[in-house]
């Protein structure tokens, strides 16, 4: 594994609840390569690694060669995984939200901590973030650092933005920061940065990842052969929620409705649980990726049942994610 840009998150864990590891495997979000990588060497017979990023491809070219035709790379997004897979699969793996690779990357907007341009786009394509907030109007702009980053300050801040921008469009990740900055408390010690949470909300609407999880989770259900694994890495509270609630409702654990409602046949389960709950970071992993602190891993086993629709009523999504942002 040496050579990678950096550490795959929660490698171990995940190789540990799928094994044993053979057949052909897709990773939806290939980034780095890090998990492909390690499904290949775990015994995968095939790695079909898929990214909308453009640039992934280009960084991989230095090591892809050592596994030949065993390694097939696909630029789209993960809510179409079905059709790049050609056979029933035997399991794929999900690492959601932006990759360090990208943070570490100016140019590319995604860090609160680095100046770039204000971009956010994980396919280099489309609305940006600076487009979002020197465009919308200042209720869209709160809706989404509410809905999206749970930042409770959020009608101040799109205040301050609207302001901001009658002087000067937002063209840098510096100005946002600063705008944010000014617009919140100095934060007290051990609190994270005032931008993160706008940050991620930004990156999420750009990137409509809520619409692309729901629609990659039921990807993975249709690709996926009996016995298959679903193996999905979240990083905020509300990607874990509906990656939960997914497993529950698709695996016939959701439970709930009303008492006095009719008495209705429960579906045969399209999955059932291989973790028993989310699985974190271990000692060992976070000293050496304090980056996998916030990082949970859920895993799941394909029945027989024929693939069908998850209810997006019963996943917590953010209301926003159900309307989805004009573009």
């Amino acid at each position: 594994m040496s050579g990678a840009p950096h550490i795959p998150v929660l490698l171990r864990p995940l190789l540990e609840a799928v094994a044993p590891v053979s057949g052909v495997w897709l990773d939806g979000t290939f980034g780095a390569g890090g998990y492909s990588r390690g499904l290949l060497e775990a015994g995968a017979q095939k790695v079909i690694g898929v990214d909308r990023d453009p640039a992934v491809f280009a960084m991989a070219e230095a090591w892809r060669g050592a596994y030949g035709d065993r390694l097939e790379l696909v630029e789209g997004t993960f809510s179409e995984l079905d059709q790049y897979a050609g056979v029933p699969l035997d399991g794929v793996v999900l690492d959601l939200g932006v990759s360090s690779m990208q943070l570490d990357q100016a140019e590319r907007g995604f860090s609160f901590m680095k100046d770039g341009p204000l971009d956010m786009r994980m396919s280099q394509s489309g609305d940006s973030a600076a487009d979002i907030v020197n465009t919308a109007e200042e209720g869209e702009i709160a809706d989404i650092l509410y809905h999206y980053g749970e930042e409770r300050a959020s009608r101040r801040i799109a205040r301050a933005i609207v302001e901001a921008r009658k002087a000067a469009p937002f063209e840098t990740t510096k100005q946002l920061v600063a705008v944010i900055e000014r617009a919140l408390p100095r934060p007290k010690p051990g609190q994270s940065h005032p931008a993160t949470r706008s940050f991620q909300a930004l990156r999420i609407a750009v990137n409509d990842e809520f619409g692309q999880l729901i629609e990659g989770l039921e990807a993975a259900e249709r690709a996926l052969k009996p016995g298959g694994r679903l193996a999905v890495v979240t990083f905020h509270s509300l990607e874990d929620r509906v990656v939960k609630r997914f497993f529950q409702e698709r695996s016939g654990r959701a439970g709930g409705g009303s008492r006095y409602a009719p008495v209705q046949a429960a579906a045969a389960p399209a999955f059932e649980p291989i973790t028993r709950k989310a699985v974190g970071p271990d000692d060992r992993e976070l000293a050496e990726n304090p980056r996998a602190r916030s990082a949970l891993l859920r895993v799941a086993r394909r029945t027989d049942t024929p693939a069908g629709h998850a209810d997006r009523s019963a996943l917590g999504l953010p209301s926003l994610a159900t309307t989805g942002r004009s573009r």
